[in-house]
């Protein structure tokens, strides 16, 4: 951040971006762009926000609504402890100091694979709870959980509101699927790999997608994890004995 902001980069606020996006779904200047974080851990508070001040940028972080103030038991287990989120008095205090917030769902499901009516309610009730909390700007914008989008969630977001919807490294314009590239561990230098204006750019974003498309794994582990705990409740239950 410190090296895109010596470069001359700045960000820009929600309302910004969607003012400044050409037909294409692209920012036209070409030193702007949108930061964002996506699922709102606590460590954002402690260790991003902070710098971030400092070099005069700002940010939108996605929430999961049902689980501000919660453990990350939405996901697979990869790290020895749980990881908390934000709690909603660490999100309105950095709202008061220039920071956005927006909606990554209420659960982080896989929209995709949800019936209508419970993708409806995903997203629905994200939105709802952080109109409730933050005001009507928060309400503005959707981060489908893993990129996962198609024309039908597209569609029940529009419905419930939403004014912009991001997706993986590859949208279409559409300001329901737009394009993000993702930063990682190995995007060192002046720019990160997704954002330079090269080949190399083409290699980030297609690194970024190979990785994005990897996290189907949390949500084929979260499902084989309910059926074997419901196969072991109904075998616990059958050894049961009368009393």
């Amino acid at each position: 951040m410190t090296a895109l902001a010596r470069a001359g980069w700045k960000t820009l606020t929600l309302g910004e971006f969607s003012g400044a996006l050409d037909p294409e779904g692209q920012v036209a200047d070409g030193r702007s762009f949108l930061l964002s974080f996506d699922d709102g851990y606590a460590s954002l508070a402690e260790c991003v926000y902070p710098v971030l001040a400092e070099v005069g940028f700002t940010a939108v972080t996605f929430l999961i609504t049902d689980y501000v103030g919660r453990d990350n038991s939405w996901d697979v287990r990869y790290t020895w402890r749980r990881l908390p989120h934000l709690d909603w008095n660490a999100i309105t205090h950095w709202q008061g100091r220039g920071f956005e917030f927006a909606s990554h769902s209420a659960s982080h499901a896989r929209l995709t694979w949800l019936s209508d009516s419970d993708v409806v309610d995903e997203l629905a009730r994200s939105r709802e709870e952080l109109i409730g909390r933050l005001g009507l700007g928060a309400g503005r914008a959707v981060a489908y959980p893993f990129g996962a989008r198609d024309a039908r969630v597209e569609r029940s977001a529009r419905a419930a509101g939403y004014e912009l919807g991001f997706g993986g490294v590859r949208g279409n314009g559409n300001r329901l699927n737009l394009s993000r590239v993702p930063v990682y561990a190995w995007d060192v230098g002046s720019v990160p790999l997704g954002l330079r204006k090269d080949p190399l750019g083409a290699v980030g974003k297609l690194v970024a997608h190979g990785a994005n498309r990897c996290a189907v794994g949390t949500s084929v582990m979260k499902g084989v994890w309910r059926r074997v705990s419901g196969a072991r409740g109904r075998l616990t239950e059958h050894r049961t004995p009368d009393t």
